[in-house]
């Protein structure tokens, strides 16, 4: 059903104007947000395999639940930015990214799960060369599109030898044999699948295209790359690490060390950033590094959490990049000192900075309070020397959150910025990213019914 609407809506342009275009668009994508919410809660959308591998299971879900919401407020976000002229060939771009990303989510099959994870790759470059402002988003987008398909080429490699050990590519038939096979070359199979993930999410060390995309592309490309396509290198790795899962043990001490470690100087490199924008992709590093750590926990509080981390981390970093734009299009900077004072001048959207920034350290009521207890909680059982890299963590993440937050939101101003009000389309927006993020706390259960 959704390939039928979407193809429907890319071949709108040729009958309808601009204003009638994104009208249908954006009805469409609020009739499947219920539709796939509504199944979901009913547990009806669960169909383990349809054919042609591709198949639905409730992680599928909710990481398309997740895509689609993201994708509606992108697009109510690019009103101003974008012509009727233009506006078509951006939707359609968006529309292409939610196909691509929706037939990942639906691919049981590696072969195909690969070449859709890497199909999405074309548009974000398209949307960044496009719509990016300055002429360093051609330098970003390489960094992007070189780490990406040279880290994804020993996926496909390991991808062909699975194929040709196990004569099929199915994931639920590989997950059930992979524990009945031996062999030292599974353990560089491990390395070399997960390093394609580890690029995506990113974590440290892989990570340097994520600030150079994020500060050169527009609001639309931030909101996507942080809310979304990050979280297809996780739900990649969750996939994977099930499979390997009895080789991954083994180097399990490994990865913990290096991923806390990457993780803490993130946190660090946070203090350091002068432009909002980089501030938030950083602060990308070391969430999705703490993600990545609840997966290897390979317990179910840790990949429960990591999947809730995941869900709340996308709608919150969407959230931020968004208060960003709000900010650079009125004061033309995204520097932080050029940028203070802004309690004063936006009263309205200084509320909004607190309750993301409350988001962000965790704090109740937020989904990220029960993420990151459940990922504390099975990190901690793992080893209790870990809870050592825990207490810097969180320390490091709450001080960057209230760094950024004082910045823009106190201090006296830079002299002759003004900040006209915050019209009603943006506090909608920012309503609609925080009320998922808070209220669905009341119902934690239809996040974690993933593996409980």
């Amino acid at each position: 059903m959704f390939i039928v609407v979407v193809s429907s809506l890319l071949l709108l342009p040729l009958f309808c104007s601009g204003g009638v275009y994104l009208f249908l668009v954006y009805s469409s994508l609020i009739l499947m947000v219920f539709y796939t919410f509504y199944h979901m809660y009913m547990k009806f959308l669960c169909y383990n395999y349809l054919g042609f591998g591709l198949g639905w299971d409730y992680l599928s879900g909710l990481m398309f639940l997740l895509s689609l919401w993201i994708l509606m407020l992108v697009l109510w976000s690019s009103l101003k930015l974008f012509t009727f002229s233009y506006l078509s060939h951006y939707v359609q771009l968006l529309l292409f990214i939610l196909t691509f990303l929706y037939l990942s989510f639906s691919s049981f099959n590696l072969f195909f799960f690969y070449m859709f994870f890497e199909s999405v790759l074309l548009p974000t470059f398209v949307l960044i060369m496009g719509w990016g402002g300055q002429p360093e988003r051609l330098r970003a987008s390489i960094y992007m599109v070189f780490y990406t398909v040279v880290s994804s080429f020993p996926l496909l490699i390991c991808i062909f030898f699975l194929n040709g050990y196990f004569f099929s590519l199915n994931y639920y038939y590989l997950m059930y044999y992979s524990s009945v096979v031996y062999g030292w070359y599974f353990y560089f199979l491990v390395i070399f699948s997960l390093l394609a993930f580890f690029v995506k999410m990113p974590v440290y060390g892989v990570h340097l295209w994520l600030p150079k995309a994020h500060v050169e592309a527009p609001v639309s490309g931030s909101m996507v790359l942080a809310g979304v396509l990050l979280k297809l290198g996780g739900y990649g790795m969750l996939r994977f690490f099930i499979v390997y899962k009895y080789f991954v043990m083994f180097l399990i001490n490994f990865y913990f060390i290096y991923i806390f470690i990457g993780g803490v100087f993130s946190s660090l490199l946070c203090l350091y950033q002068f432009d909002m924008k980089s501030l938030v992709a950083y602060s990308s590093v070391a969430h999705m590094s703490l993600m990545c750590l609840g997966f290897l926990s390979f317990n179910l509080f840790g990949v429960n959490g990591g999947i809730l981390m995941m869900i709340s981390h996308g709608l919150s970093s969407s959230a931020f990049f968004f208060l960003v734009n709000i900010i650079y299009e009125r004061s033309g900077s995204r520097l932080l000192f050029l940028n203070k004072s802004g309690g004063s001048m936006a009263p309205m959207l200084s509320v909004w900075w607190f309750l993301f920034m409350s988001v962000n350290i965790a704090a109740p009521p937020s989904m990220s309070l029960i993420s990151e207890l459940s990922l504390f909680i099975s990190i901690i059982s793992k080893d209790f020397f870990y809870g050592s890299f825990l207490i810097l963590f969180s320390f490091f993440c709450s001080f960057y959150s209230i760094y950024i937050y004082y910045f823009t939101q106190h201090g006296s101003g830079s002299g002759g910025l003004y900040f006209k009000l915050v019209d009603l389309r943006e506090l909608i927006l920012c309503f609609m990213h925080w009320v998922p993020l808070n209220l669905f706390i009341f119902k934690i259960n239809f996040f974690y019914s993933v593996f409980f």
